[in-house]
């Protein structure tokens, strides 16, 4: 039993990437930020950033530079498989219908297909899926898509969800509605999720904590408390303490996007 209060930690984590006869480039640097068991936290910054790369650090897909990665206080840079992770892009597989494409991570971990469709069925009926299972993904939106991909990710059954920008292809009202779907999964499910996005409102309205970074190097530029109450709707986001935190992620995102326009000038 861990002694950490964390489910997951990033202590001074930087990744400099080096290629034979190139400039070596420093994605990230000194990043250090916690997340508590159960939480839902995003990470916004400008493009270019090293939101994917924390990600990807995370995920086990890459090693560290330096710093270290750890789960419940444990040691975890360079081990994949600990972690679910979703990419804007669904990556449904074609060939598969929702049903089996959403009990592919149990296959995947050697759950019998008898068990896998037992677990997940329920899950269909109650997310706003039922009636859909023998469809292929050609024949869905782009929402129901995103949905499946969803249920996958969480099916998966890792206590950490990474979310790379999930709603990004998505319209305005599909998005909203998406994102209040997801919030009734993590609550029912008390999964801790980390979402990157360049969406300030998506961040604060989805979100426990936002960190913002700055341009890259990406650091953490700041940790932002996210004090709405829940459950949210469409209304959380004309309310004073919504625009207040807006108003403060945005004129920090300015600042650094102009910076790294000027870096990028200067190079």
């Amino acid at each position: 039993m861990s002694d950490s209060p964390f489910k997951l930690e990033l202590v001074q984590v930087s990744k400099t990437f080096t290629g034979q006869g190139r400039t070596p480039v420093r994605a990230v640097e000194d990043v250090t930020l916690r997340v508590s068991p159960a939480r839902f936290v995003s990470i916004i910054g400008p493009s270019g950033c090293g939101k994917s790369t924390l990600f990807n650090l995370i995920a086990g897909l890459l090693q560290p530079s330096s710093g270290q990665v750890l789960m419940d206080g444990q040691e975890i840079a360079g081990t994949a498989g600990l972690v679910a992770y979703m990419l804007q892009k669904d990556m449904l597989l074609p060939w598969r219908t929702v049903l089996d494409n959403v009990i592919l991570g149990l296959e995947v971990m050697g759950v019998p297909r008898r068990e896998s469709v037992a677990v997940a069925q329920p899950l269909l009926e109650r997310y706003g899926l039922g009636g859909f299972e023998r469809h292929y993904p050609r024949a869905l939106s782009g929402g129901m898509r995103q949905r499946v991909a969803l249920l996958r990710t969480l099916l998966y059954d890792r206590e950490i969800i990474l979310l790379d920008e999930p709603f990004a292809a998505l319209d305005a009202q599909t998005r909203l509605l998406l994102q209040e779907w997801l919030l009734t999964l993590w609550q029912d499910f008390r999964k801790t999720i980390l979402l990157v996005t360049h969406d300030i409102d998506e961040a604060i309205f989805m979100s426990d904590e936002v960190y913002v970074m700055s341009a890259r190097p990406g650091r953490i530029r700041a940790h932002l408390k996210v004090p709405l109450p829940r459950p949210r709707d469409e209304q959380t986001v004309t309310t004073p303490e919504f625009i207040a935190l807006k108003r403060q992620a945005l004129a920090m995102l300015t600042e650094e996007a102009r910076r790294a326009e000027a870096l990028e000038r200067a190079s």
